[in-house]
C-alpha cells in the first residue's frame, strides 16, 4: 500500500525549472501551476446546466515557459517530463484537429488565447505533473490551466478574477475544439478558482462572473478524503462520454426544455425510450443530490452524506451506466471497512472513487480495497489523500 505523493511544491518548482533548462538550455521566466480535482457530487451535470461540487487536489501540473524573440512566424515548442517526444509547430497552423496526443491540450490553450485576441509570441513550454493520468482526476484540465497561467505570465498579464475566467474558457476551448473531448467546464473552473480547505459549488445555469461559483468550506470533523485510482484507464474521446451527452440533449429536446436543469422527475418519467429516460433520471436526481450534499456538509451530517454518495453511485452505475467492476468494488469495500461515504467520481468508464473516511481508518480502508482487488484479480489500485487545495498560481 502506498499513496500517490503530490511532492513538495517547492521541489516541484525546482524540478520543472531544471527540466526546462535541460531541454532548452536556458532558464524559464515563469512557471504556472494548476491542480487536479476530485468531484464530491455532480457527475455529468455540468454540460446539462446543472450543479457540481468539486475539490482541488494537492496534486498539480506545473508548466514552465519562456518566450523567444526575433521569429517572423512564431513557433511553439512543448516538452514534458512524462513524455519523450517534443512537439513543435508554427502557432498560425494550430487549430481544431491539427494537433494529436497529449500536446493538443497544451497547444490548444495557446491557440485559444490567440483566438481571444492575445498576441502570443514564440514560446517554449515544459510541463511536469503529479496528477495521475487517466484516473478521472482532471489531469487534462490541470495541464490546460497550468499552461494558460504560464502564457499569461509570459505576456505580463495580472492573474485577476476576469483573467482567471478567460483562462477557464481557453482551457474549455482547447479540450472541446482542439482535443475533441465534449466536456462541460467543471474541471477548468475548479482548477482556476478553488480555495484552500473548501469545495467549489458551480452553477452552470448562470453566466460566468454572475454568482456562478460559491465556496463551500469543508469541515469534515476528523475525516479525510481518500481517492482510489482503480487503474482502469479513463478516456473522454472514445465515444462513451459523447454518447451520454447526446442522450441528455435528446432528452431535453423531447421534454421541450433548454437543458435537463429545467426538467423534473415527473416529466422525465414520461419519456418513451428507456435509455434516454434513465440518462435523464440520473441528471435530474444528481443535481438535487448536489444541493443536499452542500446542506449535509454545512450541517456536518455524515449519515446524510453517506446516503447521498451511495445513491449517486447507484445512479451512475445503473441509470447512466458509467461505472465498472473495479469502481463498484472500491466503493463497496470502502464503506464495509469504515468509510462514512463513498462513490465513483469523474466522467466514468474507469478512473477513481472518492471516500470520506475517519482519519484513524484511512490505512485500514486502503488495505481492505487492496486486498479486495487482489482477490478479484484486478490490477493493484493507487490511493491518494485529497486535502482540499488552492487553485492555479503563477511563480516567477
Amino acid at each position: 500500500m502506498r499513496y500517490v505523493d503530490p511532492g513538495d511544491p517547492q521541489e516541484r518548482l525546482r524540478s520543472v525549472r531544471a527540466g526546462f533548462a535541460d531541454r532548452y538550455g536556458v532558464a524559464p521566466t515563469v512557471v504556472g501551476r494548476a491542480p487536479g480535482r476530485v468531484n464530491l457530487m455532480g457527475e455529468h451535470t455540468d454540460y446539462n446546466a446543472g450543479l457540481v461540487l468539486p475539490v482541488a487536489l494537492p496534486h498539480a501540473t506545473y508548466a514552465a515557459a519562456r518566450w523567444r524573440d526575433g521569429e517572423p512566424e512564431p513557433v511553439v515548442r512543448v516538452a514534458s517530463a512524462q513524455e519523450t517526444e517534443l512537439w513543435e509547430g508554427p502557432l498560425a497552423a494550430v487549430g481544431p484537429g491539427t494537433v494529436a496526443g497529449w500536446a493538443a491540450y497544451a497547444v490548444g490553450v495557446v491557440w485559444a488565447l490567440r483566438e481571444q485576441g492575445h498576441d502570443v509570441p514564440a514560446l517554449d513550454l515544459f510541463v511536469d505533473s503529479s496528477v495521475p493520468l487517466g484516473a478521472g482526476l482532471s489531469s487534462s484540465a490541470a495541464l490546460e490551466c497550468a499552461v494558460g497561467v504560464a502564457v499569461a505570465g509570459v505576456l505580463g498579464l495580472p492573474l485577476t478574477a476576469d483573467l482567471r475566467r478567460d483562462l477557464v474558457s481557453a482551457g474549455m476551448r482547447a479540450e472541446t475544439e482542439v482535443v475533441g473531448a465534449p466536456t462541460g467546464g467543471m474541471d477548468q473552473t475548479v482548477a482556476m478558482l478553488a480555495e484552500r480547505g473548501s469545495a467549489l459549488l458551480i452553477d452552470f445555469d448562470l453566466p460566468a462572473g454572475d454568482g456562478r461559483t460559491t465556496t463551500v468550506p469543508l469541515a469534515l470533523a476528523g475525516h479525510s478524503l481518500l481517492v482510489t485510482d482503480t487503474r482502469v484507464a479513463h478516456a473522454l474521446v472514445d465515444g462513451g462520454y459523447a454518447q451520454r451527452r447526446a442522450d441528455c440533449e435528446q432528452a431535453a429536446q423531447e421534454l421541450g426544455v433548454a437543458s435537463l436543469r429545467h426538467a423534473d422527475l415527473d416529466s422525465v418519467s414520461g419519456l418513451d425510450d428507456d435509455r434516454i429516460r434513465r440518462r435523464a433520471t440520473h441528471v435530474v436526481t444528481e443535481i438535487e443530490r448536489v444541493r443536499r450534499c452542500v446542506d449535509a456538509l454545512e450541517a456536518g451530517d455524515l449519515d446524510e452524506l453517506g446516503a447521498l454518495f451511495a445513491a449517486s453511485h447507484v445512479s451512475m452505475r445503473d441509470d447512466f451506466e458509467i461505472s465498472c467492476p473495479e469502481l463498484d468494488v472500491a466503493v463497496a469495500v470502502a464503506v464495509e471497512a469504515g468509510a462514512a461515504a463513498a462513490r465513483m467520481t469523474g466522467g466514468g468508464f474507469g478512473g477513481s472513487s472518492v471516500a470520506v473516511v475517519p482519519e484513524e481508518r484511512v490505512d485500514a480502508v486502503t488495505r481492505a480495497i487492496d486486498a479486495a482487488f487482489a482477490l478479484e484479480g484486478f490490477a493493484a489500485p493507487g490511493h491518494l489523500r485529497a486535502d482540499p487545495s488552492i487553485g492555479a498560481t503563477l511563480e516567477r
